[in-house]
């Protein structure tokens, strides 16, 4: 089964190209930006491309996007053509090429407001039952294409998956205050504990999602680190989340001091990956257990895959107020 990945020079599709080329799997990588694993450069909205290449293919996993940090250098119009056009026109002409899978990568950005809680009320239980709200063009644009996916698949009968991914990008966060208080490597590791995926186990669900597609014909999933929590830790992983954190692992306040690390005094959501392990047959590797491992041994939390892909960058100008300035 030939596959086409789209977003070949980003994260994730670097790093599927590079799982496809270690299998010896065939796979044709695209992206508007030229790279060690993009076969082909060229914008997704080109139909004559995109004919072109589908006619070598029998699935199709779809990463390209503007993400949340191209808010600051990229207008409204240019998320609806990549996010929305981009994706309708991969659709359209992978139904008229018969492909007979189709996986789609969203964003738990996509919940948007409704992953803040109101004050004083217990930190959010995120599950593919709660409705987004979204807050920018970002999260706008990605549910449109969702709904895509899912119009397709319901009235055109390609099989399609989304993955609603957290976050697995290497890079500083964007909040200054957020990054002035925890390193990368303290505050990524915090957030394997409710918020994060690693990359290599991004990839396995992009996999899994390919497998089952024909069976399932339309899934969306969250695909996240597997939570050590349950929703009676809510309330108090609002308020003293190192609380509940040293029930869950007696020994990691230790290990914490140990590094100078700390934990977040505050959790306000936690994404629950439990359909996606269940449905998709996706088992995580990495999650909080293999950070206090990493701590205790001095090794490293993040997946060999995850640490050569490295670092991306979204832009090539240096912002004042640091790497991503969308608040």
């Amino acid at each position: 089964m030939a596959v086409l990945v789209t977003g070949s020079a980003g994260h994730l599709g670097e790093a599927l190209m590079r799982t496809f080329r270690m299998a010896g799997a065939a796979a044709i990588g695209c992206d508007l930006k030229a790279s060690p694993y993009t076969d082909v450069v060229a914008d997704i909205a080109d139909r004559a491309v995109l004919r072109k290449v589908l006619a070598e293919v029998s699935a199709v996993i779809h990463t390209a996007t503007l993400h949340k940090p191209h808010i600051v250098t990229h207008g409204h119009d240019a998320f609806v053509q990549t996010n929305i056009a981009g994706t309708l026109a991969l659709l359209e002409e992978s139904v008229a090429a018969g492909i007979d899978r189709f996986v789609f990568t969203s964003t738990t950005s996509a919940f948007g407001a409704a992953l803040t809680p109101l004050a004083g009320a217990p930190a959010a239980w995120v599950t593919e039952e709660v409705q987004p709200v979204p807050k920018n063009i970002y999260g706008v644009t990605k549910t449109a294409a969702e709904s895509l996916c899912e119009m397709f698949a319901r009235r055109r009968g390609l099989p399609a998956i989304v993955l609603r991914t957290s976050r697995f990008f290497p890079e500083a966060d964007d909040d200054h205050r957020t990054r002035q208080a925890f390193t990368p490597d303290n505050l990524q590791a915090n957030e394997l504990l409710y918020r994060r995926v690693d990359l290599d186990d991004a990839v396995k669900a992009h996999l899994a999602a390919l497998g089952r597609a024909p069976q399932i014909g339309f899934g969306r999933y969250i695909i996240s680190a597997a939570t050590p929590f349950e929703p009676e830790d809510l309330a108090e992983l609002r308020v003293d989340a190192p609380a509940v954190v040293s029930r869950r692992f007696p020994d990691c306040a230790a290990l914490y001091r140990q590094a100078g690390w700390r934990m977040l005094p505050a959790i306000d959501r936690v994404y629950v990956s439990r359909k996606a392990m269940r449905e998709l047959g996706w088992v995580p590797a990495y999650g909080f257990p293999q950070v206090l491992d990493a701590l205790a041994t001095g090794g490293s939390f993040r997946s060999p895959l995850a640490q050569v892909v490295g670092q991306k960058g979204y832009h090539t100008t240096i912002f004042e107020d640091g790497p991503y300035p969308v608040g």
